[in-house]
């Protein structure tokens, strides 16, 4: 079992920057690929971005390649999301997920690929 806490959101205007953090208990981190979601009012989730176990690979939503940066310290259990030039359609709760991949290497970016979820961390991005 593990447990995501999700820190770093808070209100910032439009151009500015906010760097989420995702914390994990347990002795296994480095076994589980990581990922962000977000889910806007009145919209279903979606992807964001995605970091392989190792930190070695990434992937990113479309609209989030060049803005945002998804990174990982395997030591401290933490996930982290650099989000940079943020717009008002950025507003959302983000969601931290993991999936247990064992020694695969892989990232994954489908909601129902994950096994844990965190509660989430509201951002708001003001015009």
């Amino acid at each position: 079992q593990v447990q995501l806490v999700e820190s770093g959101g808070g209100l910032v205007q439009a151009g500015g920057s906010l760097r989420l953090s995702c914390a994990a208990s347990g002795r296994t981190f480095s076994t589980y690929a990581m990922a962000w979601f977000r889910q806007a009012a009145g919209k279903e989730r979606s992807f964001v971005a995605a970091i392989s176990r190792s930190g070695r690979i990434t992937n990113y939503a479309d609209s989030e390649k060049g803005r945002f940066t998804i990174s990982r310290d395997n030591a401290k259990n933490t996930v982290f999301l650099q989000m940079n030039s943020l717009n008002p359609e950025d507003t959302a709760v983000y969601y931290c997920a993991a999936r247990n991949t064992g020694v695969a290497n892989g990232v994954y970016t489908t909601g129902g690929g994950m096994d844990y979820w965190g509660k989430g961390t509201l951002v708001t991005v003001s015009s």
